[in-house]
């Protein structure tokens, strides 16, 4: 398609002075379904065949599985479909060893989306694909070291817009465009389709002008239809290349104004406090958080640790039971949290397990208390609280008899430390103030 030819006409160009690569880094952004793997292979193939010594090429995509489905069930069709490349190469599909290795020794394999990815082996073609699915820059901080020898190394970026948690697809869109509007032309290219941000979704015009496989491999009457059939934010991401703080998909509960209001970087709190703890279905990660009181009466509430898998949940607790001595260590029974309630009541944990409804009650609550009596105080947008304004933007409600909860599933953001400072700031008011200050000895955390 003409927009493949373009960015490959750009991204690989030649200094005529020094017969090598211009470009040491491409990132292109386009919306879903426009061949951007399709790309990736017509890339490929160039690297491994077009350059006179063997060359290592490797792809990533969203995880291993990812990269392995889109390298076997969408660009290995391509090449056997060719009579003149598929007398070129032999395939081997060891799990672990996947490759398309070329008779000239060229090398196309795939790598799992880890920091150790691009260890080993030096690379001279690199792609992360999918790139909206990191979370941090850990691929590029593998490729990278491994292309630092070769003469003519590139890492190609290519994704279509992501979600709040994309933070490293983000980076790359925005310092991109800073680079295009400075006028930087050297080592990095960048490509972007992408509708502006107050265009109507609706308008066929638009879609004409921001999704460059329209009239070639997709139709009008295609994306009319999943216009009228997607959620109108999902549509502008994947149709648009919009991002979600102007496809309007954050903050649709708690909103961003009335959060960033009651931001307070005093977290000195009276005693008793109470922690609370949550776990992403799927136990991917887990939250603790702190609420109390402070001396000037409102009541503060901090996320305390968001990291990955749940085997680290009790001895944190019980070194923070042991320095605030609190009122309760609250813990959803009905959740994923709830299979860690007996090994937090046999470390001697005071736990407590609220009913459904007084989980809705909790939900309930928070709310009120930003949206209305405005009593509660928090961090604010600090890194340590990331995790919590991410789950926050993308905070849905789930329908709970004739109440409501928090929505604890989302396909790409960690709703647990909300789920953490709802039922901290609950279990404080519930059981905190009874017992008042001085009851317990409380410590720094």
């Amino acid at each position: 398609m003409p927009w493949q030819q373009h960015v490959a006409d750009v991204a690989l160009e030649v200094d005529p002075a020094t017969g090598r690569l211009v470009y040491r880094e491409v990132r292109v952004t386009v919306p879903r379904q426009s061949g951007k793997t399709t790309l990736d292979l017509a890339v490929a193939v160039q690297r491994a065949l077009g350059f006179r010594t063997r060359q290592n090429i490797t792809y990533s995509a969203q995880t291993r599985l990812d990269a392995r489905k889109k390298w076997e069930d969408d660009q290995l069709p391509l090449l056997d479909a060719s009579p003149e490349l598929s007398r070129l190469y032999r395939v081997r599909k060891t799990t672990g060893n996947e490759a398309v290795i070329w008779r000239n020794g060229s090398h196309y394999g795939i790598v799992s989306a880890t920091v150790k990815a691009g260890h080993g082996p030096t690379v001279d073609l690199a792609f992360i694909d999918e790139a909206f699915a990191q979370e941090d820059a850990r691929l590029e901080q593998a490729f990278k070291p491994s292309m630092i020898t070769r003469p003519q190394p590139q890492l190609w970026i290519v994704s279509t817009a992501g979600t709040e948690r994309s933070v490293y697809l983000r980076g790359k869109v925005d310092s991109g465009r800073a680079l295009v509007e400075a006028g930087q032309t050297d080592l990095v290219c960048c490509f972007e389709w992408s509708a502006p941000d107050d265009a109507d979704p609706a308008d066929p015009a638009v879609w004409w002008g921001c999704m460059p496989a329209l009239g070639h491999t997709v139709t009008e009457d295609a994306v009319r239809a999943d216009f009228l059939s997607m959620p109108l934010p999902e549509f502008r991401r994947a149709y648009l290349n919009q991002w979600p703080d102007v496809a309007g998909d954050t903050w649709q509960v708690v909103g961003q104004a009335a959060w960033d209001a009651l931001a307070d970087n005093d977290a000195e709190l009276d005693d008793p406090v109470c922690f609370a703890l949550a776990v992403r279905p799927e136990e991917r990660s887990a939250s603790v958080a702190v609420a109390g009181r402070r001396g000037d009466g409102f009541v503060f509430c901090e996320l305390l640790e968001n990291r990955p898998g749940t085997a680290w949940v009790c001895d944190r607790l019980v070194a923070l039971d042991r320095k605030w001595d609190p009122c309760a260590v609250v813990v959803d029974l009905g959740s994923p949290a709830g299979s860690l309630v007996g090994e937090l009541k046999q470390a001697g944990l005071r736990v407590v397990t609220p009913s459904v409804l007084e989980v809705a009650s909790a939900s309930e609550q928070l709310y009120d208390a930003v949206t209305d009596s405005g009593s509660l105080r928090h961090l604010g947008d600090v890194e340590s609280q990331r995790p919590l304004r991410l789950a926050l933007a993308a905070a849905r409600k789930r329908p709970l008899r004739d109440k409501w909860t928090w929505e604890r599933r989302h396909p790409s953001v960690d709703m647990s430390p909300l789920e953490a400072v709802t039922l901290a700031v609950w279990g404080y008011v519930t059981y905190g103030q009874e017992l008042g200050p001085g009851d317990v000895t409380v410590a720094a955390v």
